[in-house]
């Protein structure tokens, strides 16, 4: 079982602004993600936003216009920063905000900090230009960028007391964020094949005849794209019925944020299946009103209880 421990109300002035700095990259920039961060109470919050704003100085670092020498030295940087959190060096008055909140964050939660070490390898992946054969290949760099991430989270949701099957719970985390970056992969086929990202792996893509790649509005001549973009999000649907059983074993908000955050990418696979192509021709995203209905679903524990019913049927 995963415990959490609560953040004390009162924090120095130092650390607040700290956090306070984290919540507004996280606002900004996070999307999907703050819809269900901000179903969390403060404590947790927070400290997802400085999970979040570490994760995003590292993908951004990737996702730059340096050469791969330099990004690969300005990661290793923010690898050694992260060393210093895990020591215990940051002092309250730093002047990285975000190491500031990130060490304030693993003094109150039990984050596994590795997670972070092993987002810095899948940035790393994508630095060197990595390629996949095999959905085998490309699960280990999901674990790495999304999977990791999932394991951070839980560190601050923690698990009921109780709860069944809590000792997998980090598995289920892993999974759902497989699930996730799967869904990530399919809604920006494009995006990444225009930056010369290919993700998808390459014996699905020779199967569909789309090894030719996806460098325009319309698939391969000759290709079966659509039943290509089938195959995966099958594969995804499966990656989230088993996160899913995460659910059940989270307090209600946690339940919430992570219902919220899991329905939006359900959503947009959704979308996706329904009409594969609009992946090329631009990014596939859901409304605010749509993200606002699935935050409510999830704070209702619609998501959750659905779950438990059908994991008592499957004992059954």
């Amino acid at each position: 079982m995963i415990r959490t421990v609560e953040a004390p109300p009162h924090m120095s002035a130092p650390v607040l602004a700290a956090y306070s700095y984290c919540e507004a990259i996280t606002g900004q920039q996070a999307r999907n993600f703050a819809y269900g961060i901000r179903l969390l109470p403060t404590p947790k919050r927070r400290a997802m936003s400085a999970l979040y704003a570490f994760s995003r100085r590292v993908d951004d670092i990737g996702d730059g216009t340096l050469a791969p020498d330099v990004k690969a030295a300005r990661l290793e940087d923010t690898r050694a920063l992260l060393a210093r959190v895990r020591d215990r060096s940051v002092d309250e008055d730093d002047t990285d905000p975000v190491a500031v909140a990130l060490s304030h964050t693993a003094d109150h939660f039990p984050v596994p900090l590795d997670g972070l070490d092993e987002l810095i390898d899948g940035v790393l992946m994508d630095v060197r230009g990595e390629t996949y054969e095999t959905w085998d290949d490309l699960k280990i760099y999901c674990r790495c960028v999304a999977g990791a991430i999932g394991r951070l989270s839980l560190g601050v949701f923690g698990t009921e007391p109780g709860a069944r099957g809590a000792e997998r719970a980090p598995e289920y985390a892993d999974t759902l964020g497989l699930a996730l970056q799967l869904t990530n992969i399919l809604r920006d086929v494009r995006e990444d094949a225009e930056d010369g990202r290919t993700y998808l792996p390459a014996d699905d893509l020779a199967k569909f005849g789309c090894s030719a790649g996806f460098d325009g509005a319309h698939p391969p001549a000759g290709s079966d794209f659509a039943g290509l973009v089938h195959f995966e999000v099958r594969r995804a649907r499966a990656l989230f019925a088993e996160g899913y059983r995460l659910l059940p074993m989270l307090d209600r908000r946690s339940g919430a944020c992570v219902a919220a955050m899991a329905g939006i990418y359900r959503r947009l696979l959704d979308r996706i299946e329904r009409e594969p192509e609009a992946v090329l021709r631009g990014r596939v995203s859901l409304p605010g009103r749509e993200k606002a209905y699935v935050a409510v679903r999830g704070l209702s524990g619609l998501d959750a209880r659905h779950v438990s019913r059908r994991t008592i049927r499957r004992r059954a």
